[in-house]
Parts: C-alpha cells; sequence; structure tokens
C-alpha cells in the first residue's frame, strides 16, 4: 500500500503506459453500445428491459476486473513473495488518482494565474461534468475546489480504504466507480440502464465518504496550524450542518469540509450539458473564491490522504501484533 502511494505521488497517472482503467472505460463503452445501442423511439423503449442489461453491463464489467486483477496476483505471488508485492503495489498506484487530480486542478490555476480565462475554462473542462464555458473566474475557482473535495473520498481515500483490504477491491471499486461516472447519469440515455450502476456506487461510497470527511477533518486541523487560510472550527460547523446538501448522499461529506474549512459557498444550480440541475448550496461565502483557493483544496487532499494512510498503517500493524 506504502509503495503504491508513494508511485502515485511520483509518477501519477503515466499517458505512456496501459491503465486499466480506461481499459474498463472501453469495455463499458462497448456493452453500452451493444446492450443499449441508440433508442432514437421513446415509444419503443422498455424501462424494465434496460435496467435489466444495466445491471447485465455492470456483471460483466465486475467479472472481467475482478478475474484478471486476481488471476495476475495469483500468477505473481506463485513466481516470489517480491513479484507479488510489485503487482499489488502497482494495482494500488493505478486505483488512486492524488496526482493527477492535483496536476488537472493545478492546471486551472495556471491558466488563472496567467489571466487565461478562456485556458481555464478548457483546463476546467477536462474534469468537471458542468457546462463550463460561461463561469467567470470565481466560479471557475469553486467547480475546481469542488471537483477536488468531492474526488478526495472518490478518487484517493475510498480506493485506498479497499486497498488495504486487497487490491483487487481496490480494482473492483474503481470498476463500479467508472462506470457511475459514465452511465451513471440521470438523463434521457442512462435513467434506467445507468441506474444500478449509480445505486451500487452509492452503496460502496456510503461508509468511504463518512470516513474521508473525518480524516479532512483532521487535515484541516492539522493544516491550521500552519495556515489561517484552514479553519478547522467552520469545517465541522459546515460537515454538520451541510453534508446531506446534495443530490448524492455521499458527494457532500467532503464538500462541506472543504467549503467550511475555506470560508467559500460551494454547490448550488449548474448546466450540464445545457440541461440546468438544481442543487442546494453548500457553506458559508466568508470570502471571494481566489485562485490560491485550489492550492488550498489541494492541501486538504494530501493532508487527508496522509491521514487516512497513517490511521491504516497503525490499524494494520496492530493487528499484525494481535494475530502474532
Amino acid at each position: 500500500m506504502i509503495l503504491g502511494i508513494i508511485a502515485d505521488q511520483v509518477i501519477g497517472d503515466p499517458h505512456f503506459a496501459p491503465h486499466p482503467v480506461r481499459a474498463i472505460g472501453r469495455l463499458i463503452s462497448f456493452l453500452d453500445g451493444k446492450l443499449l445501442g441508440v433508442r432514437p423511439d421513446d415509444a419503443q423503449r422498455d424501462p424494465a428491459k434496460e435496467r435489466w442489461r444495466g445491471f447485465v453491463c455492470w456483471m460483466i464489467v465486475i467479472i472481467v476486473t475482478v478475474s484478471i486483477s486476481a488471476s495476475l496476483l495469483i500468477v505473481a505471488y506463485t513466481i516470489n513473495i517480491y513479484a507479488g508485492i510489485a503487482v499489488e503495489s502497482v494495482m494500488v498506484a493505478y486505483t488512486l488518482a492524488a496526482r493527477s487530480l492535483f496536476r488537472e486542478s493545478m492546471a486551472v490555476y495556471k491558466k488563472l494565474s496567467g489571466h487565461d480565462i478562456a485556458g481555464a475554462r478548457e483546463a476546467l473542462s477536462m474534469i468537471v461534468g458542468r457546462d463550463s464555458a460561461e463561469l467567470d473566474e470565481e466560479d471557475i475557482v469553486k467547480a475546481a475546489v469542488e471537483t477536488v473535495a468531492e474526488n478526495t473520498s472518490d478518487g484517493v481515500i475510498a480506493p485506498l480504504l479497499y486497498d488495504a483490504i486487497c487490491p483487487v477491491l481496490g480494482m473492483f471499486y474503481k470498476a463500479v466507480n467508472t462506470m457511475d461516472s459514465m452511465i451513471g447519469y440521470r438523463n434521457d440515455r442512462y435513467e434506467n440502464f445507468g441506474r444500478f450502476a449509480a445505486k451500487s456506487d452509492d452503496v460502496i461510497n456510503f461508509v468511504p465518504a463518512r470516513l474521508s470527511a473525518a480524516f479532512m477533518t483532521v487535515g484541516c486541523a492539522i493544516a491550521s496550524f500552519f495556515s489561517k487560510r484552514f479553519d478547522v472550527h467552520d469545517a465541522y460547523r459546515i460537515y454538520k450542518r451541510d453534508r446531506k446538501n446534495h443530490l448524492s448522499p455521499n458527494s457532500a461529506m467532503t464538500e462541506s469540509v472543504c467549503a467550511g474549512s475555506l470560508g467559500l459557498k460551494l454547490g448550488g444550480t449548474h448546466t450540464y450539458g445545457g440541461v440546468t440541475v438544481e442543487k442546494p448550496s453548500i457553506g458559508d461565502e466568508k470570502k471571494r473564491a481566489d485562485k490560491d483557493c485550489i492550492k488550498d483544496a489541494n492541501t486538504l487532499m494530501f493532508m487527508t490522504e496522509a491521514v487516512a494512510c497513517l490511521m491504516l498503517v497503525v490499524i494494520m500493524l496492530t493487528i499484525c501484533m494481535l494475530i502474532r
């Protein structure tokens, strides 16, 4: 686990190398085309059949992902323990997205630092689903902060928790999470086909999201010793008040801690693919969202990961000593 975290921090997701999540994405796209295809005539659509096909898609992706991951791990440990450790470390690194999230969000920061609003909008569009063409600088910053905060749970802590049990579970988590991000939308195409993918993602993220909020609060407390830009009192206060202010049962957990810590008002109504989606707001607007808030959100992300890693190591060592 530690080797995987270090590899993610140093390398991130290498674009020059094959990545299992991209392979999972291609499999999902293939099954989407085969099982759902094109449905131009609403009169011919069968919601029950689409939900069933969505479940079949989910099962195929999970079976393929878990089977290949487990087989690779078994073969590696059959060779020797060092090969097994190497494969486990690579799996952990592939499931984590801390370095990539930092890199992509800081690309927005760099564009804003150069007063390139158009470039910042384009960089933002790489990491958010909302329409970014009309966003001003403050909205761009808030969108980037929201993405970092939400993905601290989805892309860092949740996979890390599953990796701590077994990297195959980490790959299982990434498969479920990738399906949710690709077909788990409440729109005309995926309302039924992607329902199981969306619900399963809610289930497997339920506990990790709440643990992530706790880890982030501790991380905020540590960061507040070094910078006045972080407020642990408001982080906890806004978490208690706004942790359920989201369409997802999990997304507002870390977003509320981050919003309170940085004194920002996040969430609210946004446009996705030309469709306006009304969502409640999170946090109080105690200050204007400036570009440095993106750096602050990343600091919280890394502090959260450090706290989670430390807690997991202590738990693992305790278990080992009890077993012995």
